[in-house]
């Protein structure tokens, strides 16, 4: 296996279904990544080890998804000197708000880039974009994704046209 970029982690293996997009986008972009449960409160000497060895491994991004608390993005930016990609996970009794509150209230000097509520696939595309700067054929491979969501709206919007709202509508369900 091809030497890791982006490191994936989780605060419990109840965040993979979440986290799972953002492995889907590397594999997509055929970026390889190591996937990892590493827990900010029940393994922090865990927690510890692979953020300040991450860079020495090669990886070039660190993805961190987690819930409530949501403290492992933030812990890890504090100790990597890699980009940190907060993916807040929604939690059952506040739907993520309690973790989106958690991930963005990084205090100055410690950025985490933050997604959207369960936006893993967001969370794996900046990693992506983030490569993409130092390496010209994933830059190309990002470019033609882009273009491909561009393709997908013009080609609803023709269909649109093509039916009226009412029939595209009834189409969708």
């Amino acid at each position: 296996m091809t030497q890791a970029q982006v490191g994936i982690i989780m605060g419990s293996d109840s965040d993979l279904p979440t986290m799972q997009a953002a492995i889907a986008i590397c594999q997509q972009f055929n970026v390889p990544c190591e996937v990892a449960i590493v827990s900010a409160h029940r393994t922090p000497h865990r927690m510890v080890e692979y953020a300040t060895t991450a860079h020495q491994r090669g990886i070039k991004v660190i993805i961190a998804g987690a819930g409530g608390a949501a403290h492992l993005p933030g812990m890890v930016a504090s100790l990597t000197p890699l980009p940190v990609i907060g993916v807040p996970v929604a939690t059952r009794n506040l739907q993520g708000v309690d973790s989106l509150y958690s991930i963005v209230q990084m205090p100055s000097g410690i950025p985490v880039a933050t997604v959207a509520i369960g936006n893993a696939t967001n969370a794996g595309l900046l990693a992506v974009q983030i490569l993409a700067a130092h390496q010209p054929e994933l830059l190309e491979q990002v470019q033609q994704y882009r273009q491909s969501l561009t393709e997908s709206v013009l080609q609803k919007q023709e269909r649109l046209e093509q039916l009226g709202s009412q029939q595209y509508l009834a189409e969708m369900k």
